[in-house]
């Protein structure tokens, strides 16, 4: 999760410890912790809370875009303010709609991108991995054929974790870019520029991270390598740092 610095931001001249607490404790620890509860329902559950405590404010609206950023779509923010409409007032449903409408209000512009197989939907399964938002779109069925394929799209910004395909023969993954600027990296090497038609050949057993550019939207195509005994090992987020400076 990246680290926030709201609290010192804002109060940190003038509530030193309330600050701390807001950055280092509320979002630092608990927040963080992702094994016990993922970021998609950390935001699920505050938004609900914040809904019915009659809250409709910043904090809300920045809960909101969190819980975009994590996983939820559009269609699924919708669902969870119908249904907490019924136990938290309905006027308060109505206050929280006008703020979600101008979080998603930019959705339909994702529709544009994931080259000629389209965006797919938001890749939520695996979104406790992703800094930003991804997409996935199946295309082949893993459960029939022998080897799978998915079409990835990450928004601008947006960058799997730290990652290894462990394999004990053969295994590992191609990257088939398909659309807009991005990045590939193999730990302790320079990141590589991706662009459309570029093709990626990850080996086994390397750690690794790929992703979108900062200020492009960015698709490929993902090939999982058939092997022995495959595995694939998340790690940590690419840091922001590192990242920015590229």
């Amino acid at each position: 999760m990246k680290k926030q610095t709201a609290g010192r931001d804002s109060l940190g001249d003038f509530a030193p410890k309330f600050a701390q607490l807001n950055d280092d404790v509320l979002f630092g620890e608990v927040w963080s912790r992702e094994d016990k509860l993922s970021l998609r329902d950390r935001s699920l559950v505050t938004i609900c809370i914040f809904m019915g405590k009659g809250l409709v404010d910043s904090s809300l609206k920045y809960h909101l875009k969190s819980a975009r950023e994590n996983g939820i779509s559009k269609e699924e923010m919708a669902e969870i303010i119908t249904h907490a409409a019924f136990y938290a007032g309905w006027p308060n449903a109505w206050a929280v709609f006008k703020l979600a409408k101008e979080v998603y209000a930019d959705d339909n512009y994702r529709d544009e991108h994931g080259g000629m197989f389209g965006i797919g939907e938001p890749n939520a399964a695996y979104a406790k991995y992703f800094t930003g938002n991804s997409y996935l779109k199946p295309l082949t069925d893993p459960d029939r054929d022998n080897l799978f394929l998915a079409n990835v799209t990450f928004e601008p910004g947006c960058r799997n974790n730290w990652h290894i395909h462990k394999a004990e023969k053969g295994g590992g993954q191609i990257l088939i870019c398909v659309e807009g600027n991005g990045w590939y990296q193999e730990f302790g090497k320079k990141a590589q520029a991706l662009k459309e038609g570029d093709v990626v050949a990850i080996p086994p057993n390397v750690k690794h991270w790929h992703g979108a550019a900062s200020d492009s939207w960015f698709s490929h195509i993902a090939v999982e390598v058939a092997g022995e005994n495959t595995s694939n090992e998340w790690c940590e987020p690419v840091a922001d740092e590192e990242y920015n400076n590229l």
